[in-house]
């Protein structure tokens, strides 16, 4: 059979990793889809640049519209990133009668329901395994081998800069900033980390995630995002003290007729298998109705990770020449329904409250009076004496309460006198319960 060729856009580190893979792999690739697989032309803004793959063979163009209007390209593989120059080839791709493969989750996210429209009336698939969670296959996982469950919560580490940074202050005390220089130092975090540290990243996979399991359009805006800029040393001393680790998690779950999407620093129990992921790795850990939590775990990023997850849907398109057999949010499209997305304030979760009080008789009980005022109870407690300074501190777990009891339990607590500075609180999963 004639040989499938693919149009690689971007030769950075995933382009390279691809590159790579189609050397390496090429006898098992071809023997999984029954043909040669063998990429014919690339983009780079810098095509004479020296780069860490084999592209003998390779047609190198500085202009990616070129390889996605080229005779020789049957796939499109999109690997530059970004929205509105992706967002454009994409679309001449697809006006082209071309499958794409995707690694770009910003532009699925953001421009996935209108992208996915246009691909269904061309008869063409766009694949985007790669933009979540690397090289681990939880795209397919959702789409196809839970298809037979309903999906009730996803909740993952689904940036790894994020846990690289929470787990360096966890495991060695440093400070976030100081493990951010590092990072950024180390190339895990950008020289403008703000789509790692402050959610972003995470809640464009988490939109990804979330439609394939409720079967509803990709709602970024819908998504509640919060960073971990604010986590302290501190706060990660006293949650481990309590039994906990903090992990910054993307998190969507069904309940009754609306779906919570959030993306925030969370407090697991230090027995669960999302506490102990740590790194650059991602871990998501899905609950089906039929077959109860389910985990996936490996690398989240990376060259040669990524890139597997890219063949994985150019192996897919080379099986069933290049058309739709599996809808791009699981559901058929006349099946995709917009659920309502609860507002943060109607949420219900166990929380983490820590505060700095004076070192005096009775504040203890003046704070847990006014818990108990909200009909809040305390699961477990902590209180450290004062080490050379005037407070001391006390951290506590609530139990299950909604937002708005631990809002006004909280605004009533920081006017104690005997309460000094800020409150700091974070919220408390257990995911598949």
């Amino acid at each position: 059979m004639q040989a499938l060729r693919l149009g690689l856009l971007g030769l950075g580190t995933v382009g390279q990793g691809v590159v790579r893979l189609a050397r390496r792999n090429a006898e098992a690739i071809s023997q999984r889809v029954g043909r040669p697989v063998v990429i014919t032309a690339a983009s780079a803004r810098d095509p004479g640049k020296t780069r860490d793959c084999d592209l003998d063979g390779i047609r190198i163009e500085a202009d990616p519209m070129a390889v996605v209007r080229a005779e020789d390209v049957d796939v499109v593989v999109e690997l530059i990133g970004g929205l509105d120059a992706a967002d454009a080839l994409v679309r001449a791709a697809i006006a082209a009668g071309k499958p794409v493969v995707t690694a770009n989750k910003a532009l699925i996210a953001e421009r996935g329901n209108e992208l996915f429209a246009l691909a269904t009336d061309a008869g063409v698939t766009v694949a985007f395994e790669a933009a979540v969670a690397g090289g681990i296959p939880i795209i397919k996982a959702l789409r196809e081998g839970l298809a037979g469950n309903r999906i009730d919560e996803v909740v993952g580490i689904i940036n790894g800069t994020g846990n690289y940074i929470l787990t360096r202050m966890q495991n060695e005390g440093i400070a976030f900033d100081s493990v951010l220089a590092d990072a950024q130092r180390l190339g895990y975090a950008e020289a403008d980390p703000s789509f790692d540290v402050d959610g972003i990243d995470a809640a464009h996979k988490l939109t990804i995630l979330a439609s394939l399991a409720f079967g509803m359009p990709l709602a970024f805006d819908s998504v509640t995002c919060e960073g971990i800029r604010g986590i302290s040393t501190k706060d990660i001393e006293l949650a481990r003290q309590l039994g906990y680790h903090i992990k910054h998690l993307g998190i969507a779950k069904r309940r009754g007729d609306a779906v919570e999407l959030r993306v925030q620093p969370t407090l697991l129990p230090e027995t669960e298998l999302l506490a102990k992921v740590d790194g650059v790795l991602n871990a998501v850990v899905v609950t089906g109705d039929a077959v109860g939590p389910t985990g996936y775990f490996g690398p989240g990023a990376g060259g040669d990770a990524t890139a597997s997850a890219v063949w994985a849907d150019i192996v897919d398109i080379a099986r069933d020449q290049g058309q739709i057999r599996v809808p791009p949010l699981s559901a058929q499209p006349e099946g995709i329904r917009a659920l309502p997305v609860r507002a943060l304030s109607e949420t219900r979760s166990s929380h983490y409250l820590r505060l700095q009080v004076a070192d005096e008789a009775g504040v203890l009980r003046s704070i847990t009076s006014i818990l108990a005022d909200h009909d809040i109870s305390v699961e477990a407690i902590y209180q450290r004496e004062p080490r050379g300074e005037q407070d001391a501190v006390i951290a506590m777990i609530t139990s299950v309460i909604g937002e708005s009891q631990i809002i006004a339990a909280s605004a009533a607590i920081a006017e104690l006198p005997a309460v000094h500075g800020a409150l700091t609180r974070m919220r408390v999963e257990h995911p598949g319960d």
